[in-house]
């Protein structure tokens, strides 16, 4: 899953793609090796400066238009109903929830469309729970709001990152010790340690420099039952993909 962030305010400056360079930065992750873009237009970095749904709404539409009738796979990464309507006005096959369908609107969104959703562990705000115990609890909340909902194709997303200000990077460290744990739940599970914060606070480095404690993970992850992979670099993830598969085979 290749990223694209059509918001400057992305805590990886080179994950942002500026209106008018989506398209060819879209063909580009896909040459390199990308199964499906995932598209975004606001930055969820604790931080951030605040944007409204109506903004976040323009940046997608206008990304959306420059890939409509190009066959490419496409996730939209947005948490807000208004902005989901907007993106199901265009070429989209699968919704990326950072809230985990708490939204029960944005859940019946998706289930009428037919989308698959990558759903992250969330109870009431995205990431909140705490430890591993209060996440495999949230990951059972989420796989039950998709059967209330009649979701049937979803990924669920233990949410490793700095979300809420209660988690350290001490947590992320003891989601993705136990990242197998994840697998209880019979779903695939995705991957989403792309240079987050607490790479760089292991190897005192920002966002520019997490690429070599990045891949390092997700070799590690993907030896837990990784699924899917989600990341702002696609040709050297797609290259450690090929060499660990190869590797791994019989």
């Amino acid at each position: 899953m290749g990223v694209i962030n059509c918001s400057p305010e992305s805590f990886y400056r080179g994950s942002y793609t500026p209106a008018g360079g989506v398209h060819d930065r879209a063909v580009a992750m896909l040459e390199a090796g990308a199964d499906l873009i995932d598209l975004g237009a606001r930055s969820t970095a604790p931080g951030s400066p605040p944007l409204t749904v109506a903004e976040e709404a323009a940046r997608v539409d206008a990304a959306l238009a420059e890939l409509d009738g190009t066959g490419i796979t496409l996730s939209v990464d947005t948490r807000y109903p208004e902005v989901l309507e907007v993106c199901l006005r265009h070429d989209v096959h699968a919704a990326n929830d950072i809230s985990g369908l708490s939204d029960e609107r944005y859940a019946m969104l998706v289930a009428d469309a037919g989308l698959p959703v990558f759903a992250m562990a969330s109870c009431r705000e995205p990431g909140d729970p705490v430890g591993l115990a209060a996440t495999m609890e949230a990951l059972g909340t989420v796989v039950e709001r998709c059967a209330r909902s009649g979701i049937d194709e979803y990924v669920l997303d233990p949410a490793v990152g700095r979300w809420t200000p209660s988690r350290t990077s001490e947590d992320d460290w003891e989601l993705c010790r136990n990242f197998s744990s994840f697998l209880a739940f019979g779903r695939p599970v995705l991957a989403a340690v792309s240079r987050k914060t607490f790479l760089g606070d292991l190897l005192c480095r920002g966002p520019d420099e997490r690429l070599a404690g990045t891949l390092a993970l997700t070799t590690m992850l993907l030896d837990a039952g990784a699924a899917v992979v989600r990341s702002h670099d696609v040709a050297e993830t797609k290259d450690l993909l090929r060499v660990y598969e190869k590797m791994r085979r019989v």
